[in-house]
């Protein structure tokens, strides 16, 4: 079998020696996997364990509930700064928590009180989330000018990380996860107005997105269409919008961003969650 290989005749000690290392190394690559499945699962980062302590903490007590100031759970937590306020955010993507600014603020236990309509879907909102209809409809008339700004003075980097974006998006509707698919387009949102020169304009913006992702605790489908259908819609749209940008054609891009609209079917809300 081995002299077959050869060029003519019996193989040389070299040849057979490299046919032996050759097995050992296919011998080492086959026992690969194996060792792969017995390294340990990854550990949690610092902010997802204080996260998992504050959805401790919340589940001794009743949805509503103050929790304590941040410095008072942060101190209880034993972490930085920078790391309880990631650890905050985690918990808030989880609907396991709110935060209210102000005298007798401090961290509560997220009630889920709210909704909102977004398009063919709902944003199901904890306790503070009154005024995110308000701040939706705020957000689509700023839009165009988020766009005539990015038209102007988008990079090929921002394009790309733009379409790093895109690809997250896609990736939610893969995995039929609405919650995700929202997160991540509002992430391309706030990259589209980094993009802008303006610091009030820019500021106002970024500030409506970050009110209206800190309350929403998930997306819920509605009887005009189906959520998984809806989504997929709508990345190709936002594809759609980042492919006008790229090749600056600002009439495709703004029809689409009229179309991209979603404030004329958004009442104040619902009504509670059920």
């Amino acid at each position: 079998m081995v002299a077959s290989h050869g060029v003519e005749g019996a193989p040389s000690s070299e040849t057979g020696a490299s046919a032996k290392n050759a097995s050992a190394a296919s011998g080492r690559r086959r026992l690969a996997p194996a060792a792969a499945a017995d390294r340990p699962a990854p550990r949690l980062s610092r902010a997802e364990s204080v996260a998992e302590q504050l959805a401790a903490i919340a589940e001794s007590a009743e949805p509503g509930d103050r929790l304590g100031s941040k410095e008072e759970l942060r101190a209880r937590c034993g972490v930085s700064v920078g790391t309880f306020n990631e650890a905050i955010r985690i918990a808030q993507s989880r609907g396991i928590l709110s935060v209210r600014p102000g005298p007798g603020g401090g961290l509560f236990v997220a009630v889920q009180s709210a909704m909102v309509r977004l398009g063919n879907s709902v944003l199901a909102l904890d306790a503070g989330g009154t005024t995110v209809a308000e701040a939706v409809r705020i957000r689509d008339a700023l839009d165009p000018l988020m766009i005539e700004d990015a038209l102007w003075y988008a990079s090929p980097a921002d394009i790309a990380e733009m379409r790093g974006v895109v690809a997250d998006m896609a990736a939610a509707v893969e995995r039929d996860d609405p919650t995700a698919f929202i997160h991540a387009n509002w992430r391309l949102h706030a990259r589209i107005a980094a993009v802008s020169p303006h610091p009030v304009l820019r500021s106002l913006y970024v500030s409506l997105l970050d009110q209206i992702e800190s309350h929403t605790l998930d997306v819920l489908p509605v009887s005009e269409q189906p959520l998984p259908a809806y989504i997929a819609e709508r990345h190709a749209l936002h594809a759609a919008i980042v492919d006008a940008l790229d090749g600056r054609d600002r009439e495709l891009a703004l029809r689409l961003i009229a179309e991209h609209n979603t404030s004329n079917a958004l009442p104040a809300a619902l009504g509670p969650a059920r």
